[in-house]
């Protein structure tokens, strides 16, 4: 292999584009706003809409998560370390499908 190949494929990949930046922040924070609505109305219905709602807690947990894992990786320089925080990002939404699981068994049953 060429040197200039080498150090080529040794480069860190940077950002083009501000707008890809600004889409993932921009849906990141949509999301985690969504989400904050749907649990603050769903505490407030009926007890089957209380497991949608903490159902909706965990993704907020998820969002922000997702949130301190990036900005935890612009400062750290130890990858175990960084990957050790960011392994159980996907808890959250395994936590958050129990939770509706349990919301949609509670509903009650639909008159015939």
């Amino acid at each position: 292999m060429t040197p200039n190949l080498i150090l080529a494929q040794a480069q860190t990949p940077q950002l083009q584009s501000t707008a890809v930046v600004v889409t993932i922040v921009g849906l990141l924070a949509a999301g985690l706003v969504g989400w904050l609505i749907a649990a603050v109305v769903g505490f407030t219905r009926g007890a089957a809409a209380r497991w949608f709602a903490l159902s909706a807690l965990c993704l907020i947990i998820y969002h922000l998560h997702l949130l301190a894992f990036a900005l935890l990786g612009t400062k750290e320089s130890d990858v175990e370390k960084l990957l050790r925080f960011g392994s159980f990002f996907n808890l959250f939404v395994f936590l958050g499908s129990l939770c509706a699981i349990i919301g949609f068994l509670k509903l009650p049953k639909p008159r015939q």
